[in-house]
């Protein structure tokens, strides 16, 4: 997710290949989302245009596209991907107190006793839980630390996000940056 979300397009779906006769399309999403595929929604592809679906059901991820009503011509959308911005992402997703979007976590700033520890790369999630890819401070690179580690995204080791200032104030994590 973290190329093309610099991009500013995100990929949040993959179509997969056609179930019965009538231009059926299996549904693979690739986000945290799902409210946000709904009947008449719109998004972008992977072959630069854009697509809009008809029918959703999410309990059999399964969908319909707009003016698709035969297997033939539903093949053609087999492994296409799906995207959106982060501006339709912020105004269709809606997020808790406490949570964040990946995409607004990268590029902040990791602090931990007034010490920078490097940049937010990306976000990963591993099994159920998510972690901070960062691209460790040249300085601690420079004295033998890795050129990059990961942090669980959750207390203990994440005391504050604060994404207007792009920064992430973390305790813990400079042992794990030693440990790599």
């Amino acid at each position: 997710m973290s190329n093309q979300s610099k991009e500013q397009r995100l990929h949040i779906a993959t179509i997969g290949k056609t179930v019965g006769i009538k231009g059926d399309l299996k549904f693979h999403i690739h986000c945290d989302f799902p409210e946000q595929f709904q009947d008449n929604s719109t998004f972008l592809t992977n072959k630069n245009n854009t697509i809009t679906l008809s029918d959703v059901n999410h309990e059999r991820s399964l969908i319909k596209i707009a003016g698709i009503n035969t297997i033939e011509d539903a093949k053609k959308f087999t492994n296409i991907k799906l995207y959106t911005t982060r501006e339709e992402t912020r105004k269709n997703c809606h997020l808790n107190d406490g949570e964040f979007f990946w995409f607004d976590l990268e590029d902040c700033e990791v602090f931990e006793d007034g010490k920078l520890l490097g940049v937010v790369n990306e976000v990963e999630r591993i099994t159920i839980s998510n972690y901070l890819n960062v691209k460790t401070n040249e300085e601690l690179v420079k004295s033998g630390s890795a050129k990059s580690f990961l942090i669980p995204f959750h207390k203990p080791f994440i005391l504050n996000t604060d994404i207007d200032k792009k920064i992430i104030t973390v305790d813990g994590a400079m042992d794990i940056l030693e440990a790599s």
